[in-house]
Formats: C-alpha cells, sequence, structure tokens
C-alpha cells in the first residue's frame, strides 16, 4: 500500500506543489490538504510547507496556526503522526508549541536566499532516518524571519535530549542561536526546520543534488516499515 503523505496549502503558501513533487519523488502519494478543512483524508503524514502563510503578518505562521487543518494536525502529532514543518511550516509549528521556542527576523534584517551546508546532529527522528549523525548536507535556504531563539533553559534541554537536528556550518545566516537550523519534539515525530529539502531532490539543483531527498524517503521507509 502507497504511504499518503499529506501537504497542506495556506493562503501564501508558495512550495506546496514543490513539496508535493518531492513526495512523488521519493515513492509517496501527495495529498493535499486545504487550510479551511478538519479532514486529513486519512494521511500518514503530514508536511507544512514554506512560504508566506497570511502575508506573514502579526507574526510569521501566527495566524496559519489558528486554520481548522491545524486543530487536527495538533491532535494528529500529539497521537504520533509524523509532521514536517519547512521554513514558514516550521514557524507555524512553534506557533502551536508542537515545537519548542521561536523565530524572529534575522540578524541582518534582511531576506536571505543561498544554498546552506548543514549538519545532522540527529538521525533518529521520523524524517532522518536516511542521514547519518554527523553527516554534512546542502539545502537551500530562503527566509526572512528565521533566526530560531528560545530561553537558556529551553535550549540546553534542547542540546542534553539530542533534539536539536540540525546545525548551520561555516556560516550562520540568520543568527539563529547555537547555530540552529531545525528542532525535533521529545518523541521525534515532530520536525521543523528553515532550510529547503523539497528543492533538493533532483541532481540537477546545485552542488547538494538530492540531499533533500533523504527527508522524504525517511517518512517513507517508516511509514512502509510500521
Amino acid at each position: 500500500m502507497t504511504a499518503r503523505i499529506g501537504v497542506v496549502t495556506f493562503p501564501g503558501t508558495l512550495d506546496d506543489r514543490d513539496t508535493q513533487r518531492a513526495v512523488r519523488i521519493a515513492g509517496a502519494e501527495a495529498v493535499p490538504l486545504w487550510h479551511r478543512d478538519k479532514d486529513l483524508k486519512q494521511v500518514d503524514a503530514v508536511v507544512l510547507p514554506g512560504g508566506f502563510s497570511y502575508g506573514d503578518y502579526l507574526r510569521a505562521g501566527a495566524i496559519s496556526r489558528f486554520s481548522p487543518v491545524m486543530e487536527s494536525v495538533i491532535a494528529e502529532a500529539k497521537s504520533g503522526m509524523p509532521v514536517l514543518g519547512i521554513c514558514n511550516g516550521f514557524q507555524v509549528l512553534t506557533e502551536a508549541h508542537l515545537l519548542p521556542g521561536a523565530m524572529l527576523q534575522n540578524d541582518r534584517m534582511r531576506f536571505v536566499c543561498r544554498e546552506q551546508k548543514l549538519r545532522v546532529e540527529n538521525a533518529g527522528t521520523a524524517w532522518t532516518t536516511e542521514f547519518t549523525a554527523g553527516q554534512e548536507i546542502r539545502i537551500p535556504l530562503k527566509n526572512m524571519d528565521g533566526r530560531y531563539t528560545a530561553d537558556e533553559r529551553t535550549l540546553d534541554a534542547l542540546e542534553a535530549e539530542g533534539r536539536v537536528v540540525f546545525r548551520y556550518v561555516d556560516t550562520n545566516p540568520n543568527g539563529s542561536l547555537r547555530d540552529i537550523a531545525g528542532v525535533t519534539n521529545e518523541a521525534g515525530n515532530v520536525v521543523g526546520l528553515m532550510p529547503h529539502p523539497e528543492h533538493a531532490v533532483e541532481p540537477l539543483i546545485g552542488s547538494g543534488g538530492t540531499d533533500g531527498l533523504g527527508f522524504f524517503t525517511s517518512i517513507l521507509r517508516k511509514l512502509v516499515s510500521a
């Protein structure tokens, strides 16, 4: 049976089609989910893609967090469903308190668009089993509100519990504390990161090539073996 991965579209989402394509390239069925609908259409996992939902008004992700679809996503995530938040999706997950911390405007106060080197810190989440701890990958990055922040107690807990999933390598593009590019929840089923793995799933894209494909093959392997 083919795994079904839902991809949510909010007003202002930009990367839903790219994410759906990445899901299909990995071998799963991409299921479009609309922000106004609570029905998750019996999907096995959910991706919140990047963009500027609701124009990033108030705070990035703050309005989307209250969309009807998020009621179902939050409930299912707490029950163990795998959820991946990419860029704006990561911001939504922090606003929904499915992940700790918050996202602030980049320290240089400008939009960043570049190919970014990351180090995989945790290869044991639902979305990272195809990687190895310490592996370095290249993933496109594009954001304005990508500076990850949390209080020292939360940061120390994330470090101690191995919940920092990715770190920026060579350069910190947005001022994120402790070079954090992505984190996970305690159960490891919810992951958020600022870079865009859906833009690195085919060899013709950048020097990273298919480095982003591992996110989608990781979840596919987990779902098939479950």
